[in-house]
């Protein structure tokens, strides 16, 4: 923390009121005072559990069902997870919006199988009212794209896989 301890915590409470009175679930801020003085600050609430309400089961009599001749097959197995993140991820840096194409209409930046360079624009995430150009992280080639278009996204959530 900076040397005013006073104000650090008043700018800490700044971005809680923030995040309260805004729709964001999440707010990281990296702060610079000198060489050896900094301030990093991430706050984050949980979003908001919606609840459905689900009818009332209906109880229907049907008559017994006859004896199977066969034994059940048993169900398939759900597929299996990920044992763990893909190691090509490309995290979001930041909440918003995702944009895979310059604007409405026009080709995507890049689609699956192609070859991006380190630094190349793969989408756009437009976060309060600024669109921000998110770069290739190494050069490779598309293998997957996690995100649709104008998808809401938070931080931290896988966009594309580049091997």
């Amino acid at each position: 923390m900076s040397k005013s301890t006073e104000d650090d915590v008043a700018f800490i409470r700044a971005l809680a009121q923030l995040l309260r009175d805004s729709d964001l679930t999440e707010i990281e801020v990296e702060r610079e005072y000198g060489e050896d003085d900094e301030m990093k600050v991430r706050l984050s609430r949980a979003a908001p559990q919606v609840v459905h309400a689900a009818p009332a089961p209906q109880i229907v009599h049907a008559p017994a069902p006859a004896p199977a001749a066969q034994p059940a097959v048993p169900p398939a197995p759900a597929p299996q997870a990920d044992a763990g993140p893909h190691p090509g991820t490309v995290a979001s840096p930041m909440v918003g919006t995702v944009y895979l194409a310059s604007e409405p209409g026009s080709a995507p930046f890049v689609q699956v199988g192609d070859t991006v360079t380190e630094g190349q624009t793969l989408l756009i995430i437009e976060a309060m009212k600024t669109m921000n150009q998110i770069p290739a992280p190494r050069a490779g080639k598309v293998v997957k794209v996690l995100v649709a278009n104008a998808e809401p996204v938070e931080f931290g959530a896988p966009l594309m896989i580049i091997e």
